[in-house]
């Protein structure tokens, strides 16, 4: 009996989770989540030790406290803001993953190749407030396509995905058994993986909104013909 009820389990999970990612919607958001979550968790993570190297602390004071305080009490404010943002995120959704994933792709690069600690404070706080703003609406959008019973089944699997990713990343980029790259070299792929996310959802985002336009087309040319 108790196998059977694990089996039933494991099937209506199962089930669930493909109820959920047929939604082309939620799977947009939640992409987008997954991958940008696994480069925000590396950023963050070795930011640390890029301001290190570039300004190192036995040399002079430093701020990095500071700036992550600042930075997360600006995410903070800007999370608010988002509800006075009026937009459909429906349409234009994808193109501003895009757009925000290229900002957050060139503040990642600056941080990397500007040798002053002052503009690589900077980068990292623009940084963190445009993850933060856009995770909290990819949040909001994925929640708002799912039933409330599904919720720790759909962010459980993203988060899943995420961390798995992360540690893919590691593995090859950071670790010595890997390619055990230098800091500046780390930094120049992580900018480099938000480019690409920014180019895939520009993409797709493009290719949807012209299908949505045509479709409204489509209804407006068949009502102009009128039988002879």
């Amino acid at each position: 009996e108790p196998t059977a009820d694990r089996l039933l389990v494991l099937k209506v999970l199962w089930n669930d989770f493909l109820v959920c990612y047929s939604s082309r919607p939620l799977l947009c958001w939640s992409v987008w989540w997954a991958l940008s979550t696994c480069g925000y968790f590396q950023v963050v993570n070795y930011a640390q030790g890029l301001w290190e190297q570039v300004m190192p602390s036995r040399h002079a004071a430093i701020y990095n406290g500071g700036v992550e305080a600042v930075s997360t009490l600006l995410g903070a404010v800007a999370v608010f803001a988002v509800g006075y943002i009026k937009i459909s995120w429906s349409t234009w959704g994808e193109l501003a993953l895009s757009l925000f994933s290229l900002l957050i792709a060139a503040a990642v690069y600056i941080m990397d190749t500007v040798g002053n600690i002052w503009v690589c404070y900077a980068s990292y706080v623009v940084f963190r407030i445009i993850y933060m703003l856009l995770i909290t609406i990819a949040t909001f959008q994925i929640a708002a396509n799912l039933s409330m019973e599904r919720y720790a089944l759909v962010f459980g699997v993203n988060t899943f995905i995420a961390l798995a990713l992360q540690t893919l990343l590691t593995l090859i980029v950071v670790d010595a058994s890997g390619l055990g790259l230098e800091i500046t070299t780390q930094f120049f792929i992580y900018a480099g993986y938000f480019a690409l996310i920014a180019l895939v959802f520009l993409a797709n985002g493009t290719i949807s909104i012209v299908k949505k336009y045509r479709k409204q087309e489509d209804p407006e040319s068949s009502s102009q013909v009128t039988p002879s």
